[in-house]
């Protein structure tokens, strides 16, 4: 290792210096040395890493650990953390590169005040032609929270992206992010922010909403990172959530060296036979949860279309524990006549939500309980749990199409789905 005194000692603050720590790259900054360490991101359908997320170690003179986040303060507190951070990235660049093996990418992680600098594209461009490496190997991670929503921050991530860069949208689902954002500045890849993924990990609720935002950003063209995997649960989660990329020390942690081409396949197909075995189990235990109600709404549907009344051949389905209410619709699914209702009080929930209670006359022609019940007539469909805008509370709707004097006609039953949970 070698080290070059730029500043007397007691004359200034040492300056970043670039030095060499063998075959790897550093950067010495006072008592300092800072290094390059490569944490690989994993293509859950390749099975592969695909590319390597770049991040700064540091240790002391005697070789202790030091956070980097100390080496930035004290830059900071200098002046010195452009040039160390302009450093930092030459020495991710240049490591990189020394292990390259073709294809995968590079994330780098952007600083705000490094984005806002008008010529750092330029000096990036720079030093990766210096390497020979082009632009489409890196993957440049802007901050979902910086820069506001000025005209000059959108203009600046979409000139690197003309230059030939990717670009990650870091940290989505912390603090105030916005959809928005995604939308207007139309990142390659979305990186969801670890917290979201603890929160899911604690709240079953929440961990039923990520496939939907997942989803979502699909939609809108992202791909999808979900970095910060720690444990078996949340890289399940992340598998169920069908997310295109996974980080994580569960697969494997920063390293100075590469990961073998396929150094998390064995442990990818293991994550996607558990969870095949769990969502097996879970269908198995909703069928077994939703059977009585199934045949309840086969045996009204019976007798609804030999004639019998809605009143009459809804008790059976109204004794179940968790029927929330019975409805029937017609062949362009509007509603006819009122819900009928347990008998009992009213809960609390339905009476905050009364104006969505009675309901003769809506229509519900764009559910999918009415889209899949007129497709297939004499089946009993349930849909997934949704939100139902009668009490609005999480249910499963069970509906049958059967023929009837008037034309078909489709019966439904809501069920609480929530409290059938508790059940469990």
């Amino acid at each position: 290792m070698s080290m070059i005194d730029i500043d007397p000692p007691g004359f200034q603050p040492p300056r970043p210096v670039a030095g060499d720590d063998g075959n790897r790259r550093t950067v010495l900054y006072g008592g300092y040395t800072v290094f390059s360490v490569f944490q690989p991101v994993f293509s859950v359908s390749h099975r592969r890493a695909i590319g390597y997320h770049a991040s700064l170690r540091a240790h002391d003179e005697e070789g202790r650990q030091v956070p980097s986040h100390e080496v930035f303060t004290q830059a900071a507190r200098r002046g010195d953390l452009l040039e160390l951070g302009r450093l930092a990235e030459s020495l991710h660049l240049g490591n990189f590169h020394a292990f390259d093996s073709h294809d995968e990418w590079l994330f780098l992680s952007l600083h705000p005040a490094a984005l806002m600098d008008t010529v750092y594209g330029d000096a990036l461009l720079a030093n990766l032609k210096a390497l020979g490496l082009p632009p489409q190997r890196v993957v440049l991670e802007v901050p979902e929270q910086a820069g506001g929503e000025t005209p000059r921050y959108a203009a600046i991530v979409d000139g690197l992206r003309k230059a030939g860069f990717l670009i990650a949208l870091g940290g989505f689902g912390a603090k105030h992010s916005n959809i928005d954002r995604v939308w207007h500045l139309h990142p390659d890849i979305v990186t969801l922010d670890r917290g979201i993924l603890a929160q899911a990990s604690e709240h079953s609720h929440l961990e039923r909403v990520l496939p939907g935002l997942v989803s979502l950003l699909h939609e809108s063209g992202q791909l999808v990172l979900m970095g910060g995997l720690s444990t078996e649960r949340e890289a399940l989660i992340a598998l169920e959530c069908d997310v295109d990329f996974v980080q994580g020390t569960y697969f494997a942690g920063p390293s100075v060296e590469p990961v073998q081409p396929q150094a998390a396949a064995g442990c990818m197909d293991t994550l996607s036979a558990t969870l095949r075995l769990r969502v097996a189990e879970r269908e198995r235990s909703q069928a077994e949860r939703l059977a009585p109600y199934v045949a309840a709404l086969e045996q009204a549907s019976a007798k609804l279309s030999a004639g019998e009344s809605l009143d009459d051949v809804a008790a059976t389905v109204l004794d179940l524990p968790e029927t929330a209410r019975c409805f029937l619709l017609d062949a362009s699914g509007r509603q006819i006549g009122d819900n009928v209702l347990p008998h009992g009080s009213a809960s609390q929930r339905a009476k905050r939500f009364r104006p969505l209670l009675h309901s003769e006359g809506a229509c519900w022609e764009r559910r999918p309980y009415f889209i899949h019940a007129m497709r297939s007539p004499g089946r009993v469909h349930l849909t997934p749990p949704y939100l139902s805008i009668n009490e609005a509370h999480l249910c499963v709707t069970a509906s049958i199409a059967m023929p009837a004097a008037g034309g078909m006609q489709v019966l439904c039953v809501d069920i609480n789905w929530e409290a059938a949970a508790h059940r469990d």
